[in-house]
This record gives structure tokens, C-alpha cells and sequence, in this order.
């Protein structure tokens, strides 16, 4: 029969049309199954998707596709994370209306998606920029004010002066601004934030619960980044005044070695210093961002103030300098410094000619301090440490604490790097923050009643990025909730990783007239697998967490955890390089699903490498995929007329037929292992090409057999449902052909037989030296002894060690055999 051509696009169309009809990915409660609630993160609507969201989401409608055919009731919902700068500045660039531009983008995308084919709720869609979402922003916002976390305050915060806005610590990279790469600032501002700190604790108990399901690796950067430190806080004195002066440190046991400490330039200790070039220093360290002053390849500089500190515990006075290294937001805004065992302290020392003490010595190779080159961070014994010297410093760390804590001189304390969630926005296209301030009755929030605080989105930018909010009276002009005098609106919007931090919970009620419809959210939430990728691994994740724990504080969600498992995915990577718009090596989805058709590039997108490596961009790769697929279509197109129903019973098959049927079963039981626990879809899809390459290695003639019928039957039933996540559009159009009338997606996932999966012979390799030079088939069941002796019997080994002297000979049981010569 003549083989009919693949046309990708009619093929796909098709089946676009007939899921939409049908509404077949619709997710409605049923208590008879479990669910599976399967999430990606949602898109920023940037106006066209890129080849890391076609990975990204390949990834997630494998998973969808895979759990509904196991049996599981699969929640698959998808929205967009709406507001944010890229719409203002298109505004301001093209004059295009930040709703508008957004709106716009949303439906490309959206168009794009569905020619991919994956499987979204599509009635359970969200866009964080419509006032139907972001009033429970408000609500939630106006519940956290209640309780006390979320509150205003002046501090010194990151400015970009490019985005013209305030930035998180998480949003400053390098000392640059994630978003524009501009240098980073700093500036005093009155400020929103939300108390997440209340949470530190929290949040890292809860990695007790997610490390079953989540990479080590983003447990371990929150960990890092939380930061939670036990020290101990100590009362130095300032010399001449003797006022207390208060510093936090997690290494009491060297606190003898004191011969400098550091204040922060925000410190208002520093408020009586009258010297020109201490006040100049102050001022330019002030202006760099909190982030730059923070980082290791920062050079550290400092200036002596004059001022001079004792050292409680051994009268020592020491100079106290101005350090840009020191933050008012940690500790207490101040530190000792030990040089002889802190290396930054070293560098400082030497770098100011400051003297370096010994305080902990190598019992096993005593220091010379006039030697030193660095400073000593290991652990030793106690010297130059009054009562405590002789003991080791581990020791050292308690008894010190005790003693501060006896003589009044010292407390116990537990810091965190961590600090509070900083949310204010100077602009416009964000969720406006629902606070009004009143001359008379002060700082109010708006009623409940009163949400939502709607973003007008007919504004004027008059051509620079300063927010319109603030120049429009209709807006922030209003009425004091409380006494109804004038008020002014707070002009500030809330930063948009707020709007990212529950909306998988409100994707269960997209539409609800209460911030969720109750039984849906218990029902299908938490999030049994999330996907996204690890850079969002100390914010979104972390303020997700942050979140959902304090909406279960308030008794609105009922668990503590928001995703139960998290694959964080790697990047596409084209020319050594992430891909994108600034280094020129971005490939179009649209022109490779133009030209190979969706299941081409969903499949290339799976198959490429792992997901949670990087993967490289391949057009070679790409046409490799798509030949897979047209030989899957010419195989089941050739032998559809062999399509039969099957019983195996007191059926005897040649070896051939065996073989191939017990290939079939090995590959169902490595796929379905693939999936299921190791999330290794590459590998999944390797399994698949071979069973249809040991497909077109059989007889033409022993497949038009009764038996071969049936072994060829088996095939495909096996076979098209296992490709229906990967490549969902040509194995409903093959399920099809061979004469079904349900949805492919609608069958179960393939079984097997354990007993089939056993193999008669396997393949071993043998080697010399390390390298292949012969294969053989042997019995399944070889022994170590009897591998040794076929492999130097192989008439290739034997040519090649021919007079040379075999050293050893290194079995690996059904897998290799080395002989090293």
C-alpha cells in the first residue's frame, strides 16, 4: 500500500478542533479519583513565547498527559503573570496603552500554546492584571496589615534610576538590576513591606517536608539565603562616654582577638561625627547598592572615625572605623573584627595597618602571626584568650557565652540573613497598594467592601518612566475611610512577584465572588509537581511559601507547603549562549513549528537532554526528531492492515517474535520507570526509537504471519499511547487509522508483563585497555568466569593481545569485559 505523506499542520489542526469541541481538557471535582494537580510557572505575556517556554511547558503536558492515562483526575490550569516594567516602557516607547500591550500579547501567546497542543483547563485561565485577580492581592495586602505584617518604614533601599523604581535584595544581581542590568543606587525612602522574617523559621523547617520532592540545590540556597545564625550579642563601650555599643557575632570563641570593629555608614551612632572627609565617605558609600556593598569581589573600604571602643572582656581599646561592607540592616549595624581568623578582617587590617592578634593557634603547626599570609580559619586551641586559653575553640564558642551571659555582658541571640519582603513599586502598571493617609486619622487601609483599588489604564507617562499615578489627582485624591475627610491614595504599586505568590491556588477558582470557591482550592490544591526554573529559587519560590503560610495562618488554605514536588528545568542554550534577543541567537517557535509541525518540537524539546540540564540548540537535532516521527507514521501507516485483536494463549512464538515481543514489554517497563521516577524524558523517548528500529528490523513477511499480526498489534497499542504525551497530535491521527474511536489520551498507560521483560541473551561488550573492540551475545544468566572466558576467546581479542602480556582482566557482569593488556 502507498504510504499517505504526513502533513503536520492539517493533522494538528484537527486534533486542535476536535479537543475543543469535545472539551477534553476541562478539570471538574470527582472524590472517586485522586487528583494530580500538575503546574508550570505562569508567563510574563512578553508577546511571543520562546524556546524556553516550549520546553518548560513540553515538559509539564507530558507529566498532564501521562498522569490523566494512569487514571489520575489532572488539574493542568494556565494564566499570566500580567503586570510589570516591560509594558510601561513599550508604552512609553510606542505610545501603546500598558493594558493594551499586555492584552495584546496575551492573545498571540495564547494562540501559540494551542498550536502546541498542550492540554490547559483553558476556563480556569487567570491575568494578574485584571482587577477580578488583584483585588484579593488587596485583601490579602489589607489581612497582612491587620496582623501586623505588613507595614511602612523608612530605609535605605536599592533604587535603579533606569526602571526609576525600588528593588528587593533578591532583584539586584551583581550589583545590577535584574531586569535592565542598569547600576544600582541607593536612596532613603518611606517604604511598604511585608514581614516574612516572622517566617524565617518556618521556612526553613518546612525543608523537612519538601526535601523528599525538591532538588537539594534550591533547598540549599534558601537555606543559604535565609541565613538563620546563632551568635551572641555583646556590650562593647565607646571609650570616653562608656554608652553601650552593641555587636552581634557567631564567633564569640575569637572574641579576645578584637583589634578593630566596623559600623555601617546608615548607622545612626554616626549622626555626631563633624569631620569632613568621614561625612564625605559616608555620603558616597551610601549611594552604592545594598548588594554591591555585599559582595566578594567588591574591594572593601573604610575610614577611621576616631572614635575609640573597649572590648569588655580584656579592657582592650581599638579603633572603630566606617566599613562599606557593613549593612544597618544586619545584626545590630555593627561588628568586631578579628583578623588573624576572618579573612575579610585580614585584608581590611592589612590593607589600614591595623594589628593582627592571634587568638586560636594550629596545635599541630604553631602560627607566626608576622608570617601570616591569610587568615588561620580553622579550628585550634584557645591562646592569648585569658581564662579560656588551653581549651579548644569549639569549647571556647559556649564557655565565652556562658561567661557573657553571667556577668551581664552578653546575650544569646539567633540572626537571619534574611529580611523583610520590601514591596513598594514607584510604578504604575502594578496591583495599587490599598492604603489611604488622612491628616486627621492617619494611615488607614481601604474597607473590604471597597476593593478593589482599580488601576486606571487610561494614563499619560508624558514620555519618561515616572509613574502617572502620581500626577493624577483623579486618582490618589479620595476620602478618609474612617472620618471621610480628604485623604490621599498611597501611588505606590506592590511589586509583581506578590501577584505570583498564590495564584495556583486561585487558579481552582478563577472566577469565585470570595478570594476561592472553598471546595474547589481543599480539593485540588497543594501542587502535587511544579515547573520552573532555579532562578526563581529565593524569590518566587520563597515567597510562594511565604504566602501560603500565612494564608493558612489566617485559615484560608489548609496546608503550609504550595508545591509538594519541584523539577527545576535547565535552559536552551544556542551558540555556547542562553538564548535571547541581545546576543542574536534566538530560534522562533513559530518558523520551526511552520516547518517540522509541533510534535517535531515538542519532541526535539524532550528529548535533547535531561530537563533539568541545559540543552543545546540543534538543527540537526531537530530534523533527527522529525525523521523519528515520519517513521513512526510510515511504519503504522504500512502495517495497519495487520491490525488485529490478540490473545497470546497457547500461542508459540518463533524467536524472532519472542524477542520482539519481549522488547515491547522491557521498553513499556523503562519508559513508564523513566517517567514515573526519574522524570527522564530523553531516555523515555531513547526506549521508544529503539522498539520501533527493532520494528522495521523484522521481516516483512513473518509480520503478515497470524502470529506476526498479533506481535505487531501489541506493538502499537503499546507503543502510539506512550508517544500520546510527547507527540499527541500524530498518535491520535495513528490511534485512529487503526480504527478506534476514543482519544488516545483517554486510553490507559500501557501495561506489561514482568515475566516477558526477562531477556534470553544479552549483549556484552569486550574491551582492551578501555576501548571496544568486539560485542558478542551471551546467555542472560552468564557468570563473571564464564563472561572471562568468552571474551579471550573472541577471535577479534585474541588477534589483538596476540604476544603482548595480559595484565589483568576486569569483569563488569552483563555489561563488559576489559582486558588490560
Amino acid at each position: 500500500m502507498q504510504d499517505k505523506e504526513y502533513k503536520p499542520k492539517q493533522i494538528e489542526k484537527k486534533w486542535h478542533e476536535r479537543w475543543n469541541k469535545d472539551n477534553v481538557f476541562l478539570s471538574k471535582r470527582d472524590k472517586n479519583k485522586q487528583k494530580y494537580y500538575i503546574l508550570e510557572m505562569f508567563p510574563y505575556p512578553s508577546g511571543r513565547i520562546h524556546m524556553g517556554h516550549v520546553r518548560n511547558y513540553s515538559i509539564g503536558d507530558v507529566v498532564a498527559r501521562y498522569k490523566r492515562m494512569q487514571g489520575f483526575n489532572v488539574f493542568h490550569p494556565m494564566g499570566w503573570d500580567a503586570f510589570g516594567l516591560p509594558a510601561e516602557n513599550a508604552a512609553i516607547k510606542h505610545n501603546i496603552p500598558p493594558k493594551k500591550w499586555t492584552d495584546d500579547n496575551i492573545a498571540y501567546m495564547k494562540k501559540q500554546f494551542q498550536m502546541l497542543g498542550y492540554s490547559y483547563d483553558w476556563a480556569r485561565e487567570i491575568a494578574t492584571h485584571t482587577p477580578e485577580y488583584y483585588k484579593w492581592n488587596q485583601y490579602v495586602f489589607i489581612k497582612m496589615y491587620e496582623k501586623g505584617l505588613a507595614y511602612k518604614r523608612k530605609a535605605p533601599v536599592n533604587w535603579c534610576p533606569t526602571c526609576n523604581t525600588v528593588l528587593a535584595n533578591e532583584q539586584v544581581e551583581n550589583g545590577v538590576c535584574w531586569r535592565c542590568e542598569t547600576q544600582v543606587t541607593q536612596r532613603e525612602l518611606e517604604q511598604w513591606f511585608f514581614k516574612i522574617t516572622d517566617y524565617a523559621d518556618d521556612l526553613l523547617s518546612g525543608h523537612e517536608i519538601l526535601k523528599e520532592g525538591w532538588p537539594e540545590r534550591v533547598i540549599v540556597m534558601q537555606r543559604n539565603w535565609i541565613g538563620r545564625s546563632t551568635g551572641l550579642v555583646v556590650n562593647f563601650k565607646v571609650a570616653d562616654t562608656s554608652e553601650d555599643f552593641p555587636i552581634f557575632t557567631t564567633r564569640p570563641d575569637t572574641i579576645y582577638g578584637v583589634t578593630f570593629m566596623v559600623i555601617a555608614p546608615e548607622h545612626p551612632f554616626l549622626d555626631r561625627i563633624q569631620d569632613s572627609k568621614v561625612k564625605e565617605f559616608i555620603k558616597r558609600i551610601k549611594e552604592q547598592s545594598l548588594v554591591d556593598r555585599l559582595s566578594e569581589e567588591k574591594e572593601k573600604e573604610g575610614i577611621d572615625t576616631g572614635i575609640k571602643i573597649i572590648n569588655p572582656f580584656n579592657g582592650d581599646i581599638v579603633p572603630l572605623y566606617i566599613g562599606n561592607f557593613v549593612l544597618m540592616e544586619y545584626g545590630t549595624g555593627a561588628i568586631m573584627a578579628v583578623p588573624a581568623h576572618d579573612t575579610r578582617d585580614f585584608a581590611f587590617a592589612k590593607k589600614y595597618g591595623i594589628p593582627i592578634k592571634l587568638v586560636i593557634d594550629n596545635p599541630s603547626a604553631p602560627i607566626d602571626v608576622k608570617a601570616m599570609k591569610d587568615a588561620y580559619v580553622d579550628d585550634g586551641i584557645c591562646v592569648n584568650s585569658g581564662p579560656f586559653t588551653g581549651i579548644t575553640n569549639k569549647q571556647a564558642i559556649e564557655a565565652i557565652s556562658d561567661y557573657a551571659e553571667k556577668e551581664g555582658i552578653g546575650k544569646r541571640k539567633i540572626n537571619y540573613r534574611l529580611k523583610d519582603w520590601l514591596i513598594s513599586r514607584q510604578r504604575y502598571w502594578g496591583c495599587p497598594i490599598p492604603i489611604v493617609y488622612c491628616e486627621k486619622c492617619g494611615t488607614q487601609p481601604v474597607p473590604y467592601d471597597a476593593l478593589p483599588v482599580v488601576l486606571p489604564v487610561d494614563v499619560d507617562f508624558h514620555g519618561d518612566s515616572r509613574s502617572p499615578l502620581t500626577m493624577m489627582p483623579e486618582f490618589y485624591e479620595t476620602k478618609c475611610p474612617q472620618c471621610g475627610g480628604k485623604a490621599k491614595r498611597e501611588t505606590d504599586t506592590m511589586d509583581t512577584f506578590v501577584d505570583s505568590s498564590w495564584y495556583f491556588a486561585k487558579f481552582t477558582s478563577p472566577h469565585s465572588n470570595e478570594i476561592f470557591d472553598f471546595d474547589e482550592v481543599n480539593y485540588w490544591t497543594p501542587v502535587d509537581q511544579y515547573i520552573g526554573g532555579i532562578e526563581h529559587a529565593c524569590m518566587h519560590l520563597l515567597y510562594a511559601r511565604f504566602f501560603t503560610m500565612v494564608l493558612n495562618d489566617l485559615g484560608i488554605l489548609q496546608y503550609r507547603e504550595p508545591f509538594n514536588r519541584l523539577l527545576t528545568q535547565g535552559m536552551v542554550i544556542k551558540d555556547g549562549a542562553k538564548m535571547s534577543k541581545s546576543k542574536g541567537n534566538i530560534v522562533d517557535p513559530d518558523d520551526i513549528i511552520d516547518k517540522y509541525g509541533a510534535d517535531t518540537v515538542r519532541l526535539f524539546m524532550l528529548f535533547a537532554a535531561p530537563p533539568e540540564k541545559d540543552l543545546d540548540w540543534s538543527d540537526k537535532g531537530v530534523e533527527g526528531c522529525y525523521r523519528f516521527v515520519n517513521r513512526v507514521w510510515r511504519i503504522v501507516q504500512k502495517y495497519s492492515h495487520c491490525y488485529t485483536k490478540y490473545n497470546f494463549d497457547n500461542v508459540v512464538l518463533d524467536t524472532v517474535l519472542k524477542n520482539l515481543r519481549g522488547e515491547i514489554h522491557r521498553t513499556v517497563k523503562a519508559v513508564t520507570h523513566d517517567i514515573e521516577n526519574r522524570m527522564q524524558f530523553n531516555t523515555a523517548i531513547a526506549r521508544m526509537m529503539e522498539l520501533v528500529n527493532a520494528l522495521y528490523q523484522v521481516n516483512e513477511e513473518l509480520i503478515q504471519t497470524d502470529a506476526g499480526k498479533m506481535v505487531v498489534s501489541e506493538l502499537f497499542d503499546k507503543l502510539l499511547p506512550m508517544l500520546g504525551p510527547f507527540v499527541p497530535h500524530v498518535a491520535e491521527e495513528l490511534w485512529e487509522l487503526l480504527g478506534h474511536e476514543n482519544f488516545i489520551l483517554d486510553e490507559p498507560w500501557p501495561d506489561f508483563k514482568e515475566e516477558l521483560t526477562a531477556k534470553d541473551e544479552i549483549e556484552v561488550v569486550f574491551q582492551i585497555n578501555g576501548k571496544i573492540r568486539s560485542k558478542r551475545n551471551v546467555p542472560a544468566d552468564i557468570t563473571k568466569e564464564e563472561m572471562e572466558r568468552v571474551a579471550l576467546d573472541d577471535d577479534r581479542i585474541k588477534e589483538m593481545i596476540a604476544g603482548k602480556t595480559v595484565r589483568k582482566v576486569i569483569v563488569v557482569p552483563g555489561k563488559l569485559v576489559n582486558v588490560v593488556i
